[in-house]
């Protein structure tokens, strides 16, 4: 398998002040085709933005509104975006923003499933894909692109209310997390049809409706592992400060944490804000609040994976399951011509 030597080709965070007007943020390295965006001393909500749906319509990582038209971002642009004046652009306010490119463009219809495809933009390369599709109300199949089967699997319908449901292949095939809420992990197969028939051309959809409501629209991201870039699993909390440490094979530049057998906030951090260990600030990217800082969520980033230091129930209960998503700031290891070596320790 390659290892992607320069993940900040594929994902890159930026950090930028407000100005309330309008603003082109630089510094991506890349045009984003998907674009979350969150206000670090407010508490306006988290805004998902992406190269299909077009950039100014938005969503929201945090409830279960359909998306809606808006001044937010007027433009995805070389290395980076323009702001409007906006809660994306409050004058004087931090803000993160967390960015990936899938294909560059809006791409194809994607025609492998039951269900077509409206467009599919995917980076097989960095193993992840984004699909639009318009439900069925039965259940059925969705292209997504990637070539090999997608560990994660993130779907919201954008012209109704609705949850957004994650799927991850490395669990039980009828469950699912709803990533606007607490809820621990659901057990149904009409969310996506016991996923029997996910593969590395398609994923499976059932009959409710936040996933496959007939005549509704829907957008789907889809994420696979990939050597030196991305990592998505599970591990088991110990509840000590000396917590439980994770192999990701890289040095995290992003991780998104959930409990799946009791309730939980999902916590996300990056290498950015702070930019040093102990890895301390924090959102919840299932409310509105602002960045916090707490000793009882303290996580290290290290050059091969992360190690807990705080003793919270939303990442470090003992015995407790939690999954996370890691995308990379650094592989452990690099490509060569004779395999691949080891990084310099960071």
């Amino acid at each position: 398998m390659a290892i992607i030597d320069k993940p900040s080709d594929y994902f890159n965070t930026v950090l930028y002040t407000g100005n309330g007007g309008t603003q082109a943020i630089t510094g991506v390295g890349f045009k984003p085709d998907f674009n979350w965006i969150k206000d670090r001393d407010g508490t306006p909500s988290h805004v998902l933005h992406d190269i299909i749906r077009g950039v100014t319509k938005r969503i929201m990582s945090n409830n279960t509104n359909a998306e809606d038209t808006g001044s937010q971002i007027n433009s995805f642009d070389t290395d980076g975006f323009t702001l409007s004046n906006n809660n994306n652009n409050t004058n004087g306010n931090g803000f993160a923003a967390w960015n990936w490119l899938a294909a560059g463009n809006q791409g194809s219809s994607n025609t492998n499933g039951s269900i077509n495809t409206t467009y599919t933009s995917v980076n097989t390369t960095s193993g992840f894909s984004i699909s639009s599709y318009t439900g069925s109300g039965s259940n059925a199949t969705v292209g997504h692109g990637l070539g090999v089967t997608p560990k994660v699997i993130l779907v919201k319908c954008v012209s109704a209310t609705g949850n957004w449901k994650m799927h991850l292949s490395f669990l039980a095939p009828i469950t699912s997390l709803n990533l606007s809420d607490t809820s621990s992990l659901i057990s149904t197969a009409s969310v996506f049809n016991s996923m029997a028939t996910l593969n590395s051309t398609v994923f499976s959809v059932g009959t409710e409706g936040d996933t496959n409501s007939s005549n509704v629209n829907y957008i789907a991201y889809c994420f696979a592992e990939k050597q030196g870039f991305s990592k998505f699993g599970s591990y088991t909390g110990n509840g000590n400060a000396d917590g439980t440490f994770v192999y990701l094979g890289f040095k995290p530049a992003f991780t998104l944490f959930k409990k799946t057998n009791a309730t939980s906030e999902w916590f996300l951090y990056d290498n950015k804000r702070l930019g040093y260990n102990v890895t301390e600030k924090v959102f919840e990217a299932n409310t509105t609040s602002a960045e916090d800082s707490n000793s009882g969520t303290y996580i290290d980033y290290l050059s091969n994976g992360f190690k807990l230091r705080g003793t919270s129930g939303n990442t470090n209960t003992s015995g407790s399951t939690y999954i996370y998503l890691a995308f990379a700031e650094n592989p452990f290891v690099t490509s060569t011509a004779n395999g691949s070596i080891p990084t310099t320790a960071r």
